[in-house]
């Protein structure tokens, strides 16, 4: 498929020159004209627009106005001046403002065309230099530490055992970032410059675990054509990280036990021994005490891993940092998608702070990411919530308000009955409540109790 041409805005109120410059570059661009910096500011607020050629004289709004917008709303534009005299004061202050570059309309078609093409490569090598960028904040802030006493502690640890060689246990929740905590050991480790491999042992087919880890020989097994290296070889001189690790087999289990005490594997079909030389980190949200004792875990493998612990705690539980993890997120999407969100109103992240986070970190991470892609604005409000954050939050709060576990469970679901209602009736409160057989005060008065006049009102305007 070919790429899509990139669009183009002329900005003039001269009908001939916009024929002119449309004619001279529809074969290469899509192009769009209008004829004042008015239409101009609205077709960039409708359309994606990659360049810009733009008459420094226009009614109205002048061409130097309408630049200096551009930059504040749309910085990602390119922008070529066009004036019909040659002013150099005025040249100078386009490009101060932040133009590419400023012609007069005296130009030589061809050079124009070079002039546009110059324009687009710079913006695709800015782009591509802000989306390296990107990765490599993302990669810098993969890790967020916050500021809460448990998470303080857990870094204090890591600190202290990234540079030894010991194996380290990290347990937790679904969601709550135990790889992102085994990357920062190894970032930190005198491993740094070798390789991290990270496994999900629940992600493997069971009858390919054995053959991923350890790896195979050519005609070791049915579909075995050729060798293959396992994890643990890739690892080498670096480190191995197996999540999930409650999830191992009790036969490879004794297997991993012998290549961690022993510092070498035996691929599957193989006749010798082979040295490795890794860090090993292992992850689970399990709890492998109690699989040790129902026989699902073999102890001397728990004692072998478990020699340097470390917990992180859920995201309900390190509220406090919330806010930083929320604003990380918020700037790394923001640059992704090219938005400029810069953050979330009070009232937004009150409703957040509420809310119980099942999901943990992964689950904010997937949230900031719709909530950015779907805002159009410098902040995100109440209205970019999801429902069923909203309602949950909600839910916390009547619970936190000392009802009980009746009171709650009749509350729910009459918040339930009446939202369904609602939504039948499009959010027209009036309707219903002739649907319901209800006064109006009566169903107002009640939507006011459970708290969602705000949430029906903000539904019936979007």
């Amino acid at each position: 498929m070919a790429p899509a041409l990139k669009t183009i805005l002329i900005v003039d109120d001269d009908e001939g020159m916009r024929d002119t410059l449309m004619a001279i570059l529809k074969r290469d661009y899509r192009v769009l004209s209008v004829s004042s910096a008015e239409d101009g500011l609205s077709r960039l607020r409708q359309t994606r627009v990659d360049l810009m050629l733009l008459d420094v004289r226009l009614p109205g709004i002048g061409g130097l106005e309408l630049l200096r917008q551009v930059r504040e709303q749309r910085d990602e534009v390119e922008v070529i001046m066009i004036s019909a005299i040659t002013d150099v004061e005025t040249a100078v202050q386009a490009m101060k403002l932040g133009a590419y570059h400023y012609i007069t309309k005296e130009f030589d078609y061809d050079a124009l065309r070079a002039l546009v093409r110059n324009a687009s490569e710079r913006q695709d090598l800015r782009n591509r230099v802000e989306s390296l960028t990107a990765q490599v904040q993302a990669q810098d802030e993969e890790f967020v530490t916050g500021t809460s006493a448990t998470m303080k502690a857990v870094v204090s640890l890591v600190q202290k055992v990234a540079r030894l060689d010991s194996t380290v246990l990290i347990t937790g929740e679904s969601g709550t970032g135990k790889e992102m905590l085994a990357r920062r050991i190894h970032a930190e480790s005198d491993r740094r410059k070798g390789p991290f491999i990270a496994v999900n042992l629940a992600a493997v087919p069971s009858e390919l675990v054995e053959s991923t880890l350890f790896g195979h020989e050519r005609g070791s097994f049915t579909g075995a054509v050729r060798q293959q290296l396992g994890k643990f070889e890739l690892a080498n001189s670096g480190t191995l990280f197996l999540d999930e690790i409650g999830d191992l087999r009790l036969e490879l289990q004794a297997k991993l036990l012998r290549a961690i005490q022993e510092d070498e594997i035996e691929r599957v079909g193989g006749r010798h021994p082979i040295q490795v030389d890794f860090r090993l980190v292992v992850a689970t949200n399990a709890d492998l005490s109690e699989a040790v004792r129902q026989g699902r875990f073999r102890e001397d493998l728990f004692y072998r891993i478990n020699v340097i612990p470390a917990r992180l705690p859920a995201l309900r539980d390190r509220k406090e940092d919330l806010g930083q993890l929320l604003d990380v997120f918020i700037r790394r999407y923001a640059l992704r998608f090219r938005k400029v969100v810069r953050g979330i109103e009070p009232s937004a992240f009150a409703v957040l702070e509420r809310y119980a986070w099942p999901g943990n970190i992964r689950e904010l991470q997937n949230l900031a990411e719709r909530m950015v892609a779907v805002c159009d604005k410098a902040e995100i409000t109440e209205a970019d919530l999801p429902l069923e954050v909203q309602l949950a939050a909600l839910e916390a709060l009547t619970a936190d308000q000392g009802e009980s576990v009746l009171d709650q469970a009749v509350a729910a679901f009459e918040r339930s009955y009446l939202l369904k209602a609602l939504e039948k009736g499009e959010w027209n409160i009036a309707a219903t409540a002739r649907q319901l057989r209800l006064p109006l005060s009566t169903l107002k008065h009640r939507m006011g109790r459970l708290r969602l006049t705000d949430v029906t009102r903000r539904l019936r305007d979007a």
